[in-house]
């Protein structure tokens, strides 16, 4: 005998009150849904509240990693660096809570645990630690790409006797590490910018190096009141010009091919670009993610400044990326970050020559050296775009798992829904563009596209929605063709999982650019939401 449907508590469930669930749930509202956030944390923020290391920033110019649905707050809201620091990001989201009165929808301390899906009742039951089961039509998946930290599978790092911490779930409160012997384990994004920050706070930094990145200087520095006040007379033409570019950004990017300009004119072009910092670096070619001469040149340039910046020649050589495309990880954005293995107290082991072997009770032990420590920094990346979901045990309308239907790697339609699992509607989802881009431009597309699909739902007179098989075989093989167009895939990079041992190697984001996807989201929309089936 069966039991009676539950009746839903709200019209949407948002889980994660980061930059897309704050969103979410402020156009959700303004919809009229009826729509409630469940946070884990204690505060709004999501990645920002979490990813509080030294030197933590962004690395699109604040004036673009910032919302565009409000011209009042565009224009309220000074940034005070070309790329604001976690502090500043935090408050700026804190702020936009504030001042949309979004904190009484949204519940802190409210881990979601599981996402299950009633058949009978076109609805799904959300459950998380500290509260009652919450029941809802629809579930929206706003928990972030870069949220749920990866720890190392290092022997022996259980015994060290030391403080450990990761970059992706620092303390809140300031860590002095005034005088002590730290360890960096990493080179990725996080440890460059961590990097230099450390070696000013400790008594002697050791960083463990792993892979050589690319990284280019920033030119970070106070946002020029003058400048901010030229965006802020022109934002609304600066947002749409965001919105209708691959990377949801202001980076001048340049149609020609590599060897279509003479090599005057190519360095003089790289020159340019180094000087004014940040990823236009990667635009000053059309073709430098699609042709391997073209990205080889590029690349060397890019190492020859990094032989300029360390004095030492073996540090230098040590620290040259190589192994992969320029561009095919993402390029990191430094301050200082080659130059800090020029100061006597920061020494560079490369582990690709001195294997790292074990923690032990008193540091880390690599090619057959004690490296002695008193506090040991993880500075190891994440579990991107699928961890946040995968950890959350996912039901869908047969009482399939999530993760066991994304076992092969993640199947997604447009990145945003997955075949099994009605109602259910991921933010940035794989299968987007998400992490190639401004995230905050992305994450505005989806959450407009998903609130005008809710309401085609609601207004048609549907208790649902769900992507059909055959449409997301299509975009999963489109996915991976686009990407085989390019230099993409020849990285071992997190774009693939390569980071997170037995993860399936697919490539996740969609690398065709924000512009193109909307397009195809848009034609989806219009052609009567092509691809679904109503529930």
């Amino acid at each position: 005998m069966g039991t009676a449907a539950a009746e839903p508590d709200v019209d949407v469930v948002v889980v994660g009150a980061g930059f897309s669930g704050l969103y979410a749930l402020h156009e959700l509202r303004s919809r009229g849904f009826t729509a409630r956030v469940l946070e884990a944390g204690s505060d709004v923020g999501g990645t920002w509240y979490w990813n509080r290391y030294p030197g933590a920033r962004c690395d699109v110019e604040s004036v673009d990693y910032s919302y565009s649905f409000s011209p009042e707050l565009d224009q309220e809201w000074d940034w005070s660096e070309r790329y604001a620091a976690q502090p500043e990001i935090l408050r700026y989201l804190r702020h936009v809570a504030d001042r949309f009165d979004l904190r009484r929808d949204i519940e802190f301390g409210a881990r979601v645990t599981s996402v299950r899906f009633d058949p009978g009742g076109t609805c799904w039951t959300v459950r998380a630690t500290g509260r009652p089961p919450l029941v809802a039509r629809f579930c929206v998946m706003a928990t972030g790409c870069l949220s749920v930290p990866r720890a190392p599978d290092l022997p022996g790092l259980a015994d060290f006797r030391g403080p450990t911490y990761h970059t992706g779930s620092w303390p809140e409160s300031y860590v002095d590490f005034g005088g002590m012997r730290v360890g960096v384990v990493g080179t990725g994004s996080s440890a460059i910018q961590a990097i230099p920050e450390l070696a000013r706070r400790a008594g002697a930094l050791t960083v463990f190096q792993r892979t050589p990145n690319f990284a280019v200087p920033a030119r970070n520095g106070p946002l020029d009141p003058e400048r901010l006040r030229r965006v802020k007379a022109t934002y609304p033409q600066r947002r749409a010009a965001n919105r209708a570019s691959a990377g949801g950004m202001h980076r001048e990017d340049n149609e020609q091919n590599t060897f279509d300009v003479d090599p005057r004119r190519r360095k003089a072009e790289y020159e340019r670009r180094w000087h004014d910092g940040g990823f236009g670096l990667l635009g000053a070619f059309a073709d430098v993610m699609a042709d391997q001469r073209a990205n080889d040149e590029l690349a060397g340039f890019v190492r020859g400044k990094v032989r300029a910046a360390v004095r030492d020649e073996a540090t230098a050589r040590r620290l040259l990326p190589g192994g992969h495309p320029i561009g095919s990880k993402r390029l990191c954005l430094h301050t200082g970050y080659f130059e800090t293995y020029d100061q006597d107290h920061v020494t560079l082991v490369d582990l690709a020559e001195h294997p790292l072997e074990a923690v032990t009770p008193a540091g880390v032990r690599a090619g057959g050296a004690e490296h002695e420590l008193d506090a040991l920094v993880l500075a190891t990346g994440f579990d991107a775009m699928t961890g946040a979901l995968n950890r959350i045990d996912v039901r869908g309308r047969d009482g399939t798992a999530l993760a066991d239907a994304w076992r092969d790697g993640p199947v997604t339609y447009l990145g945003l829904a997955v075949a099994g699992f009605p109602n259910l509607f991921l933010i940035t989802g794989p299968g987007s563009p998400s992490v190639l881009t401004n995230m905050v431009c992305a994450i505005e597309q989806h959450v407009q596209w998903t609130a005008r699909c809710l309401k085609h739902v609601r207004d048609g007179g549907f208790r649902g929605i769900e992507a059909t098989e055959q449409a997301q075989r299509g975009w999963v093989a489109h996915v991976r063709e686009v990407a085989e167009e390019t230099l993409f895939p020849q990285a071992d990079s997190w774009y693939v999982g390569a980071n997170v041992p037995g993860k399936p190697r697919v490539f996740m984001p969609y690398v065709a650019g924000l512009d193109v996807y909307e397009q195809i989201c848009e034609e989806v929309a219009a052609t009567g939401y092509r691809g679904f089936t109503p529930v």
